[in-house]
């Protein structure tokens, strides 16, 4: 199995023309992900590849498509309907303003 299919998704935050998940390698986030979509029928995201994830990049074929695959039915990547940015990253917190 490769660590792309070893991948287990958690959503995040979904609203209605957007979502944002968070993907595990076991008990350690690997890839964060933030998906919009567009009026046109089309899709754009920003893909976050962590450090420690294991993932390389050779990977991200495989990672993109599965994306795809799982989250944007109806929407194609090999037609166009998808883009993505890719960055690899450190992790870092997430923050909130403090509530008084």
């Amino acid at each position: 199995m490769s660590i792309i299919d070893s991948l287990r998704w958690k959503r995040t935050l979904r609203t209605a023309s957007s979502e944002r998940l968070l993907a595990l390698v076991g008990d350690r986030d690997a890839v964060a992900v933030d998906l919009h979509f567009l009026p046109d029928g089309s899709a754009t995201g920003t893909v976050t590849v962590l450090d420690g994830s294991g993932i390389k990049a050779e990977d991200l074929a495989a990672l993109l498509a599965r994306i795809d695959d799982d989250f944007l039915p109806g929407i194609d990547l090999d037609d166009g309907g998808v883009t993505f940015t890719v960055v690899f990253a450190r992790g870092a917190e997430s923050f909130e303003r403090a509530r008084d």
